[in-house]
């Protein structure tokens, strides 16, 4: 019985622990999503002189080998792309997307939203 005892203390200290180690890691991989998911819309617009119409624009011509899965939903469908009128060069004949976030509702451990990330 006080075998059972420590391990259900031991178990108390340690799962707040383990969870916010999951969300913290969950929060590193959309962080670095986002930051590559904006690099390639930003560098398809330089290149290609237009903003892409969807996140698939990216995959297709070769700036991502795939949509990643949003850490915070587990699914691909889930991400919001931003549309915006404005150009960034000169030559841009086409508006399009010009960032991405997170389509999860819950708080981030900075208190923000995922969505506005």
């Amino acid at each position: 019985m006080v075998v059972m005892s420590i391990i259900g203390i031991l178990m108390l200290l340690a799962v707040p622990s383990y969870v916010a180690a999951v969300k913290h890691a969950q929060e590193s991989v959309l962080r670095e999503d986002l930051h590559v998911m904006r690099t390639a819309i930003d560098s398809y617009t330089i290149d290609k002189q237009k903003a892409p119409q969807s996140l698939d624009d990216l995959v297709q011509d070769g700036y991502l080998r795939a949509i990643p899965v949003d850490p915070m939903t587990h699914s691909k469908d889930t991400w919001v792309a931003d549309r915006s009128d404005a150009m960034y060069s000169i030559d841009q004949t086409d508006s399009g997307i010009d960032t991405v976030h997170s389509g999860a509702q819950d708080e981030g451990s900075d208190g923000q939203p995922y969505s506005s990330w």
